[in-house]
């Protein structure tokens, strides 16, 4: 069993999101992406939270500092998504997709199909 990543704060989140965009990218370059940015040195010191928590790394280029993201996107997305199912939704799978079809009602029947062979493929399993 894999060791499970540590909660990211939503400023936390927000530049993980950055640096899977990027790929690879200076504290400024995140900075720059960022919604009300915080400062420079705030951006810096949440880089270094991130890579103590085991999320990102970082290589030396001349002066500056080149992050990656070391976490898998998938398995962050699942991370993600476990920690949004125990806060909002009280475990409730069902709530989660009751309110995705609250926010996102115009499923197309490509993937209308895609959830009901999800939903068949989880059932035949007996999740």
């Amino acid at each position: 069993m894999t060791a499970k990543p540590p909660h990211l704060s939503r400023r936390e989140r927000q530049i993980m999101d950055a640096l899977y965009r990027l790929q690879t990218a200076t504290a400024a370059e995140i900075r720059a992406t960022l919604p009300d940015p915080p400062s420079y040195s705030a951006v810096r010191a949440m880089l270094r939270i991130l890579e103590e928590k085991g999320h990102v790394r970082h290589a030396q280029d001349g002066p500056r500092y080149v992050y990656a993201p070391i976490v898998a996107r998938d398995r962050a997305k699942r991370s993600a998504l476990k920690h949004l199912l125990h806060t909002f939704f009280e475990g409730s799978a069902s709530q989660v997709v009751a309110a995705l079809f609250e926010v996102s009602p115009e499923l197309d029947d490509g993937e209308l199909k895609r959830l009901k062979r999800l939903l068949d493929e989880a059932k035949k399993e007996g999740r």
